[in-house]
Order: structure tokens, then sequence, then C-alpha cells
């Protein structure tokens, strides 16, 4: 789903009238988006969206919010939403990245990600935005899927961006794994099959 039609998917959240007067509050007032940020999954929920493929109700809340600030508010709150919010709030601040005005000045909130052992934050963080990663650093996180076992349908743009560099590297893991009698998941090794 393209950005645009993400974006108007994130209407869908149910909502009791809360999420429209925190949007206000937000546009009116920046600040106000720590709080209400972090209460977003206790007013909205966090059930699956089948509209938004992928996306819970508390993080569409989430992302609305964001995209209610005044654009020259974004840079700082996403950083800080991200360095002092729990799992689920890094995670939605990740997968709202595309959606915001920012270009590629939330790299280093991905580089992060990419070093957690979350496995939840590293697919967020291999979402549209990380066409902002450089080639060695996503080829590095797409291999730390595969190590951790993060289903490589997480990774967009996989088949356009996967390259011999990435082949390589997914076949040294092979060969480690089977001398040591384990073996790639399915989709690394359909991966590397369509690579060589």
């Amino acid at each position: 789903m393209g950005s645009d039609a993400r974006r108007v998917a994130l209407d869908v959240v149910a909502d009791d009238g809360w999420l429209a007067d925190a949007e206000r509050r937000v546009a009116r007032d920046p600040a106000s988006i720590v709080h209400l940020f972090a209460s977003a999954g206790r007013h909205c929920g966090r059930a699956s969206l089948p509209q938004v493929e992928g996306w819970t109700a508390d993080e569409a809340a989430r992302a609305r919010l964001l995209l209610a600030l005044p654009v020259a508010a974004v840079p700082r709150r996403v950083e800080d939403l991200y360095r002092y919010g729990d799992a689920d709030e890094k995670r939605a601040v990740l997968k709202a990245l595309p959606l915001l005005p920012l270009d590629g000045g939330a790299v280093p909130l991905l580089h992060d990600a990419i070093r957690t052992n979350d496995t939840r934050l590293l697919a967020a963080a291999l979402g549209p935005y990380a066409r902002h990663l450089d080639q060695a650093s996503w080829r590095q996180a797409v291999l730390k899927c595969v190590f951790m076992g993060v289903p490589l349908s997480a990774v967009h743009g996989l088949t356009e961006r996967a390259d011999a560099e990435l082949a390589t590297m997914i076949a040294d893991l092979r060969d480690e794994r089977d001398a040591a009698g384990r073996h790639l998941p399915e989709d690394a090794l359909a991966l590397l099959k369509q690579l060589t």
C-alpha cells in the first residue's frame, strides 16, 4: 500500500471522539503529544486493522497524532517519542516515518532499531522508510532478519534492492548453519536461489 493510500486508511481507527480531540490539541500544542501518544492504546485499543495490513489501532492513532503536528515540530517530536517511548511507541514511530515530512532525517532511528534484539522493531525499521538506508546498512539489517528469524516479507522492496553482495552474505550464513547442523529459513533460501 502506498503512502497516500496508507494515510487515508489510517482514518479507519475506531474513535469515540478522543482521537479527533487529541489531533486538535497536538496541532495547537505540540508538547501535548507526549502524553497523548502514550495513552493512545488505552483510548483506541490495540486490535489489528484489517483495512491496513500490518497495523494496529494504537499504531494508526499514534501515526495520526504525528501527522497532526505542525511541520516544524515533526523532527524533534519524532526523535523524542522514539527515544523515550516503550517498544509499542517506538514501533508506531518507525511505521509512521514514511508518512512524515522528514526526508532522510530519521535514519538514526532506523539504525537504533536495527541494533536491538526486538524482532518487531527490526521489522518496522525495514518498512518503506528504509529506502533511506545506505546499501551496506540495509544488507546488514536484512541479514539480521535472516539470523533472528524475522520473515523477509517484512522487508519493503526486498526483491528490487537485493544484490549479489547480499546473496554472498546469505550464502555464507547458510554454510555456517549447515556446518552446525542448522538450516536457513525457507524465505532466505528462496531469496538466495533467486539471486544466484
